[in-house]
């Protein structure tokens, strides 16, 4: 993933053609294959600078194919008489340091209640699954703490301490337990109910935003690991942990 960069100077007076020019641009670079995203802004204090940033899934993608691509032509009969006006346009490396601010939404985590709460969820979770006739069996060699390490692990991906990551081997090591396993379909949809099941038994959040979200997260993570115990799977093998966020339902603050 790469981010682009273009500053343009503007004159105020051509400020209302010049967004109009790529809200049009916009439909073909939204459409373009190599565009993750993109996002026009104004300076407030100097009214003639605007940035535009696209982020890209490599600069190759870029260069090679949006500029040699179908989609370019079109996006570029409506910059063009604005390319005159370009200040800057380079390519960034995203680094590691981001992260969310005070006035973000909390995490699923904290939403949740933190370490605690996703405890509490996993055990209630697997004394469920020990009494169920159709998963009882694939968890009948599960060590006594695997609700603690399942807990840990939900807790990482919903945005709290990454603590699977440092002490528990990460992905990889969660990737590990499900090679080869045979998991049917109907045991993964057992699954999702009785982990459902185990949230409203220990009192999770059940707002429609939190739920969506962590059924969300049950769905794609349990689909995954179908794929993954196939006899024939080959799957990556070095990924991290997923993080899974709202999505485009925040929790509700009144």
């Amino acid at each position: 993933m790469i981010v682009e960069y273009v500053r343009y100077r503007v004159p105020p007076q051509l400020r209302d053609e010049f967004e109009a020019a790529y809200t049009r641009a916009a439909t073909a670079l939204g459409a373009a294959a190599e565009c993750i995203d993109y996002e026009l802004s104004r300076c407030l204090d100097d009214p003639g600078c605007h940035i535009l940033r696209i982020t890209w899934t490599s600069v190759d993608d870029h260069l090679r194919g949006f500029r040699a691509g179908p989609r370019f032509g079109a996006f570029f009969a409506e910059i063009k008489p604005y390319v005159g006006n370009i200040e800057e346009m380079r390519h960034y490396q995203v680094t590691p340091v981001a992260g969310p601010g005070g006035a973000a939404p909390p995490t699923l985590y904290e939403w949740a209640g933190g370490d605690a709460a996703l405890t509490r969820l996993c055990e209630a979770f697997y004394r469920l699954v020990r009494a169920d006739e159709l998963l009882a069996p694939v968890f009948a060699r599960m060590a006594p703490d695997h609700p603690r390490n399942v807990a840990v692990w939900l807790g990482e991906v919903f945005g709290g301490p990454a603590i699977y990551t440092a002490e528990h081997g990460g992905y990889p090591h969660m990737l590990g337990h499900h090679l080869r396993l045979g998991i049917t379909e109907a045991q993964r949809r057992r699954w999702v109910s009785l982990m459902t099941d185990a949230a409203d038994e220990v009192g999770l959040p059940d707002d429609p935003e939190f739920r969506a979200a962590f059924v969300g997260y049950l769905e794609w993570g349990t689909r995954l690991a179908l794929a993954n115990s196939r006899p024939d799977a080959d799957p990556v093998r070095q990924a991290p942990v997923p993080r899974w966020g709202w999505g485009v339902a925040p929790p509700y603050q009144p």
